[in-house]
């Protein structure tokens, strides 16, 4: 179970850092290129490309958690179990009534 919410926290930081790296990139001209570009053309295409990184660990969790083996298959309580079976084997009030009546006839 760790394994798990270590790989979900990971995932997590990922998914925050990833896209403000990329705008805080293009914000101070770290990437070649982005020089040349106006303001507003900067912002689109880090606003994109955040989004689409953020959807590219979404997918890339997805597919970590699809991989996944369990570890067992999922077991039920046996208490519930045990009490499920009395319930059913138990008649009901019903039942019992209806038997008691039918048993006094003579046809």
């Amino acid at each position: 179970m760790s394994g798990v919410i270590t790989k979900f926290a990971v995932t997590s930081m990922v998914m925050w850092m990833v896209p403000v790296a990329i705008v805080y990139g293009f914000y101070y001209e770290m990437f070649p290129g982005v020089s040349q570009m106006s303001s507003s053309t900067q912002t689109l295409v880090s606003g994109f490309l955040a989004v689409i990184s953020v959807n590219l660990v979404i997918g890339f969790y997805i597919c970590m958690a699809m991989k996944e083996t369990p570890h067992q298959e999922p077991q039920p309580d046996p208490t519930f179990l045990a009490n499920a079976k009395a319930s059913i084997n138990q008649p009901t009030s019903s039942q019992v009534s209806d038997d008691s009546k039918g048993k006094g006839k003579v046809e």
